[in-house]
């Protein structure tokens, strides 16, 4: 049994791996939206290989998997952690350029964030839920009002590396717009400048 951990923990990830046997090609092909998920668990290294192609850092000069307007990267990445046997429940941040997960609220919360969802269930179902957020004011400063389009583009491309990279490691996910933003933002407790755009159920 895990026991709880301060909510300033650190968490260190499995290295990513670059290889795999599932092609490009394959996974835009088998992709569809998962709704109904196994009560499963995932493991540590699953979600590293999520957050790394989400945002994972992919060069020495910072660049990440996601293209970036000006390299400038107003997004962040959350895991929402319900069923995991390698982490309590609870929100974690994750920082790309160590490659780690912050510990920033405890607590199972996905019956809270499925009534957020306007009831979707795959929202409670899945062990694990990623949130991707934005912070525009880091794109609006260098383009202005373009810039919210630079940042709502930027996210669905790590929306779909996500969904790709759970194909290939043969999970499903669904990418879900539909929820309630304040709840979504005081659930996963968000600062004031971040703003919640997706949420990503996946499991087996």
């Amino acid at each position: 049994m895990t026991t709880s951990m301060p909510t300033s923990a650190i968490v260190r990830l499995p290295q990513p791996e670059f290889t795999g046997e599932v092609a490009v090609e394959e996974a835009l092909l088998t992709r569809r939206s998962v709704r109904s998920f196994a009560p499963s668990a995932l493991f540590l290294a699953e979600l590293s290989q999520l957050l790394w192609a989400a945002q994972g850092v992919t060069s020495a000069r910072g660049h990440r998997t996601a293209p970036s307007a000006g390299a400038l990267y107003p997004l962040e990445v959350h895991a929402l952690v319900g069923l995991m046997p390698e982490l309590t429940a609870g929100v974690y941040r994750y920082r790309c350029r160590e490659h780690t997960l912050v510990s920033t609220l405890p607590g199972e919360t996905r019956g809270e964030l499925c009534r957020a969802a306007l009831g979707q269930r795959c929202v409670e179902k899945a062990p694990l839920v990623l949130l991707i957020s934005a912070v525009y004011a880091r794109m609006t400063a260098t383009y202005g009002e373009r810039g919210v389009r630079y940042t709502d583009m930027e996210a669905g491309h790590a929306a779909q590396s996500i969904c790709l990279q759970a194909v290939a490691l043969g999970l499903g996910s669904v990418v879900v717009g539909a929820f309630e933003e304040s709840d979504v933002r005081r659930i996963a407790g968000l600062p004031p400048e971040e703003v919640p755009l997706y949420l990503i159920p996946v499991g087996r």
